[in-house]
């Protein structure tokens, strides 16, 4: 009977009898494979570790401190208000990584594109703009710069969202939404504002009184939806 030849090992097959240097390879080879390999800490993770440690080891030294009596009399009050002191400035470090620069003021995104024009100013710069025009007569301009600040006011109380193609009448409606007693007078402001923009109307003392009024007591008035919330 005659046996048929073993078939040779795969090649990246260990031997029986490794050397010691092998071996050392295939368990170094072994431990590289994703399954033994830890997870790796995020980079906040690793900041808010080491800040916790950094508050431990300084929480550690203070007791040292009065375990060792080295501090004298009323030095406990001023050792208190430092570590508070560094616990708030740690926080804000961290809350700076994590949750980026608070954005300062709300009413920067209101800015921006309004009826047409690049306009970055506020409400009561609008509204003063509209009563120096109406102390120089020139009603048409005060009609327009009282219309906008109405608008702006209202974005700036995130009550109505104005984006570039924002029509005065489209705002009119919006705004008529959460202020329904203003509703008329909002169209009837809509459309002094178009005349004199758009179609060549000349503004009148009388419709920048109405709008002016208007404004007044928009800004007074709270909106529907922070009533039917209270």
């Amino acid at each position: 009977m005659t046996l048929a030849p073993l078939s040779p090992a795969p090649p990246d097959t260990p031997p029986l009898d490794p050397t010691a240097e092998h071996a050392r390879q295939q368990l170094l080879q072994e431990l590289s494979k994703a399954q033994y390999q830890p997870g790796r800490p995020t980079v906040p993770t690793l900041i808010t570790d080491r800040l916790s440690a950094w508050f431990q080891n300084l929480i550690d030294w203070i007791n040292s401190l009065f375990s060792g009596g080295a501090l004298g009399p009323g030095s406990g009050t001023v050792i208190v208000v430092v570590v508070i002191s560094l616990a708030v400035i740690a926080a804000l470090i961290v809350g700076f990584i994590l949750f980026g620069v608070p954005r300062l003021n709300q009413r920067s995104k209101s800015l921006g594109a309004l009826f047409g024009d690049e306009d970055d100013r506020d409400s009561t710069t609008l509204r003063r703009a509209a009563e120096r025009a109406a102390a120089a007569g020139d009603y048409t301009i005060a009609i327009e710069e009282e219309f906008r600040s109405i608008a702006r006011g209202l974005s700036e109380r995130t009550v109505v969202t104005t984006f570039p193609g924002t029509t005065a009448h489209g705002f009119a409606v919006e705004a008529s939404a959460s202020f329904p007693p203003h509703a008329a007078a909002l169209a009837i402001a809509a459309d002094a504002f178009d005349s004199v923009r758009y179609l060549g109307g000349a503004g009148t003392e009388t419709d920048w009184l109405a709008m002016r009024s208007l404004e007044e007591s928009l800004r007074k008035t709270r909106p529907l939806l922070d009533l039917v919330d209270a």
